[in-house]
């Protein structure tokens, strides 16, 4: 599975933006597609993730209530909203796919077998 994303870029705090990452080749072993995030100087951490047959979702404390993870398989791509930006969400985005059905949302990133390249995405004060 190869996984792109894109989308991120200089918003202001406040402002919104959406991230997409499209997924290619062997997309049906993606059980569990998520979103993880790391800021300058910090550890890779959770965002949100999405289990891909029947999209229960689950969202990091930090971000819930202003961002949103989905999906569309039939596109082979999983999205991030995200709204009411501040500045700490400043960091590079990574999504990433686990190849293993663990039946609950995933957010141990160990647990994921293949990852994009990352978006950086920078929210000014």
């Amino acid at each position: 599975v190869q996984l792109q994303a894109f989308g991120g870029g200089l918003v202001q705090a406040g402002g919104s933006l959406r991230l997409s990452c499209a997924a290619s080749g062997r997309t049906l072993s993606s059980k569990s597609l998520g979103w993880f995030r790391q800021a300058p100087g910090m550890e890779r951490e959770f965002v949100a993730t999405i289990i891909r047959s029947d999209s229960r979702s689950y969202h990091a404390e930090s971000v819930k209530g202003r961002f949103t993870i989905s999906k569309d398989n039939a596109k082979n791509m999983v999205y991030l909203q995200m709204n009411s930006l501040k500045p700490e969400d400043t960091a590079v985005y990574y999504c990433a796919a686990a190849s293993v059905f663990y039946g609950f949302p995933v957010i141990d990133q160990n647990k994921y077998d293949y990852w994009g390249q990352g978006t950086l995405v920078t929210v000014s004060s």
